[in-house]
């Protein structure tokens, strides 16, 4: 926020002129909103379908994984690393995390090598259900 408000020190303008700070606030306003309506909850279900994941408000970004795709489930612990941002929705060529806090949190192993981490609030639970859904 600091640099946006050092922008505004350069203009001799007014705030709404377009070399004053409103521009980069609004800005930065509209990705905070942005971040704020994508990424502060995570809805999951589990079942006979697979596993469904909502994030946000909208429901928007929304995945569906296919019991067929998933290799293996396992609990982990999702404890907080200055090195791994484990927080959010974060999607690598390899993993995917929809996780919002920290602790106990379901980790989807597919077969196509790729991993999701997905917060809920009984892991233990849901792994029961997707192993009882594979089984059936």
């Amino acid at each position: 926020m600091v640099p946006l408000v050092s922008l505004g020190s350069l203009s001799h303008g007014g705030w709404l002129d377009p070399a004053g700070p409103a521009i980069p606030l609004l800005a930065a306003a509209a990705v905070v909103l942005i971040i704020v309506l994508t990424g502060l909850r995570v809805r999951t279900a589990a079942g006979p379908n697979g596993v469904s994941v909502h994030c946000g408000a909208f429901g928007w970004p929304r995945r569906t994984y296919r019991l067929e795709g998933i290799e293996r489930v396992e609990v982990i612990d999702l404890s907080p690393s200055l090195w791994r941002v484990s927080l959010g929705f974060w999607w690598t060529p390899r993993h995917t995390y929809f996780t919002v806090r920290n602790g106990a949190a379901l980790r989807l192993a597919m077969h196509s090598g790729r991993s999701v981490t997905i917060t809920v609030p009984d892991p233990h639970a849901a792994v029961t259900i997707i192993r009882e859904a594979k089984s059936a």
